[in-house]
């Protein structure tokens, strides 16, 4: 049986430098290997995209980035801190002074940034006054006050300082710190605790005294006496001594800037009514040689002025200093208590017979004046009786005969100094008409 497969013919020779040509012959088996194999290529080039960039807008999920390094360490140290605490919540109400008369309360915070006043600057503030039970009793948009000086009540001047400029604070004060036991009419009655709405615009720095013109410093100390006088009106005697001082201080102070003849005389005339109100305040206070001082200042320009000598002359026998004294009404003006005397009679008499002199029909000063005299009679009676205990016991002295007189004793002294003359006289003749 023949074969299927003929054998082939013998080609011709390729020309010298061309490759023979391959056999197109499929072999069994070959074709499925290579097939094989060009599936494997194409799936290890498909599988191998690492080398290839990102697709963009393709629609796929993005790529996730790969881990930082440290990345695991830095999360568990921070797992591991302890959270910090939460601040604590500010306090309500602010005790200021520490014992619960006068408290302050912030109802709108200033701004960021925002600074607090200090003494000596001249602050503005809005002012809304209430009673206890909610009434309202005075309103003041713009007051303007010194901060320190005692220009305004003593809650103010004390709760304004924890302020920031732009806050706006409830205050809430007991009588004490604001008007007392006399209260202030018709408003506000007396022993009446208060509650402040304060609102604190502006605070600026106070004025140089230096510069300041004459008009300017006269009404600057206007409203440091307008002040002490409210103080005295309210027996606050120490803040009302306190804002003459600065009235005072405000007068006397250097100047740079030339016054006026008018505006001098205008000063001084302030600076007697100040030392004069400040003298009234330290006579209240039992400071008596410190309003001795001041009535001397009066005096020195103008020596007639009647406030001055009368207050002078009250100085003058008053109590010395330590001295316990008696309850006196305030009422009176000044103290009229019996206490021990300073021995200075002889200069009081003169001074408050010259003020008598200025205005005769003082009855005041008349009153004064005669118990002053009877206080420096009995006084010396006080002294004389101190010098016979000091000489000897005063039963033993001899009594005086009742029929003469005090010039009795003189007189013997004189007879006896005249006998004793002519007897000389007459012993001298005798011994020259001998020689």
């Amino acid at each position: 049986m023949a074969s299927c497969a003929e054998p082939s013919e013998p080609s011709a020779p390729l020309p010298a430098g061309v490759p023979p040509l391959e056999d197109f012959e499929v072999l069994d088996g070959v074709e499925d290997a290579e097939g094989e194999e060009e599936e494997e290529e194409e799936e290890e080039e498909e599988d191998d995209l690492s080398e290839l960039p990102p697709l963009e807008d393709m629609g796929q999920p993005p790529v996730e980035e790969a881990e930082q390094p440290g990345a695991l360490a830095r999360e568990f140290l921070a797992a591991m801190e302890p959270e910090p605490a939460p601040a604590p919540a500010p306090e309500e109400w602010l005790d200021i002074l520490g014992n619960g008369l006068l408290r302050k309360k912030t109802l709108v915070p200033g701004p960021p940034g925002s600074s607090r006043p200090v003494k000596g600057q001249v602050v503005t503030v809005h002012l809304q006054t209430s009673l206890e039970n909610g009434t309202r009793v005075q309103e003041e948009p713009e007051l303007v006050f010194t901060l320190g000086d005692c220009d305004v009540i003593q809650a103010l001047d004390l709760s304004v300082p924890l302020m920031d400029v732009g806050e706006t604070a409830m205050v809430t004060a007991d009588s004490k710190y604001c008007y007392g036991p006399q209260g202030r009419s018709p408003y506000i009655p007396p022993h009446a605790a208060l509650c402040l709405e304060v609102t604190l615009k502006t605070a600026v720095d106070g004025p140089d005294l230096e510069m300041l013109t004459g008009q300017e410093r006269v009404a600057l100390a206007n409203r440091k006496r307008e002040c002490g006088n409210a103080h005295y009106q309210r027996a606050d005697f120490v803040l009302a001594a306190n804002s003459y001082d600065l009235a005072i201080k405000a007068i006397t102070s250097s100047a740079k800037v030339d016054m006026t003849f008018e505006e001098e005389a205008q000063l001084l005339q302030l600076k007697v009514k100040c030392l004069n109100n400040l003298a009234a305040s330290q006579l209240k206070l039992d400071h008596y040689r410190a309003a001795l001082r001041s009535c001397s200042l009066v005096l020195e320009h103008q020596p007639d002025n009647i406030k001055a000598l009368f207050r002078k002359g009250k100085v003058g026998h008053t109590r010395v200093p330590g001295q316990v004294t008696q309850p006196r009404s305030d009422a009176t003006p000044f103290p009229l208590q019996v206490l021990a005397q300073q021995g200075e009679y002889s200069e009081a008499i003169p001074i408050l017979r010259a003020a008598l002199k200025l205005e005769p029909s003082n009855k005041t000063i008349h009153a004064e004046l005669s118990k002053l005299v009877k206080k420096h009679a009995a006084q010396r009676s006080t002294e004389t009786a101190l010098y016979r205990k000091m000489l000897g016991n005063p039963s033993r002295l001899p009594a005086k005969c009742p029929g003469k007189g005090a010039w009795s004793i003189p007189w013997k002294w004189l007879f006896g100094a005249t006998a004793v003359a002519l007897g000389g006289v007459a012993l001298s003749v005798v011994i020259a008409a001998r020689n």
